[in-house]
């Protein structure tokens, strides 16, 4: 059993990241961070010991879990779990996602709350009625015990309404027109009885549920 191993060479990547390419005797090649390398003091020729090539296995993997999850958080809001999920994606291990959220919780870079409100903002940016953004709650896996907390104030929906309502029907609509009016207001989240509503004060005569 080979007790030691030695770093047959060492270079790096002419990237953002600066990541480093080990070649280990083993025929093992590691992907570094330089944090990594500095902190293991690297270089080519260097022996290292089975506990100490350990160590180093499991820095690399705990470091690009971290670098990851900054560059999704740097991309997109995103809640703890959804950052986890997609770390997973990408091939880091579940001790290793599950400690990259914990650090970037830790440095307040994630942060539940935060996140369901800025997607709460965005979605009304869009006109999304409350459907749809409980959906888009649900999507980036934002707890539920959230969910009240950032939807509790939000506008009445009548005014979103009644502006997709003019930007989409011109005078007396006929019935496919409307029904295509309907169809695409309830896909953005809104409610079948706030529709109504909003179509009878435009003197448009809806009755009973929407078509299927």
């Amino acid at each position: 059993m080979i007790s030691t191993m030695k770093i047959e060479s060492i270079s790096q990547k002419a990237d953002r990241a600066g990541q480093y390419h080990l070649k280990i005797s083993d025929g093992t090649t590691l992907r570094l961070y330089p944090q990594t390398v500095a902190e293991f003091h690297l270089y080519a020729g260097r022996e290292l010991e089975a506990e100490e090539m350990e160590a180093l296995r499991q820095a690399a993997g705990a470091a690009s879990a971290k670098m990851r999850a900054v560059r999704i958080v740097s991309a997109s809001a995103v809640s703890t779990r959804d950052l986890e999920r997609r770390l997973r994606r990408k091939g880091e291990t579940e001790a290793d996602a599950q400690a990259a959220v914990a650090w970037m919780q830790d440095l307040q870079l994630v942060d539940d709350l935060d996140t369901a409100r800025q997607l709460v903002r965005r979605g009304l940016a869009r006109g999304y009625g409350p459907g749809r953004l409980r959906q888009m709650l649900y999507e980036k896996q934002i707890p539920r015990e959230l969910w009240d907390q950032v939807l509790e104030d939000l506008p009445e929906p009548d005014e979103a309404i009644a502006a997709f309502l003019d930007r989409r029907l011109g005078p007396g609509p006929d019935r496919k027109e409307l029904q295509k009016t309907i169809d695409a207001l309830l896909r953005r989240g809104f409610a079948w009885q706030d529709i109504r509503r909003c179509l009878s004060r435009r003197g448009e005569s809806v009755d009973g549920e929407p078509e299927e």
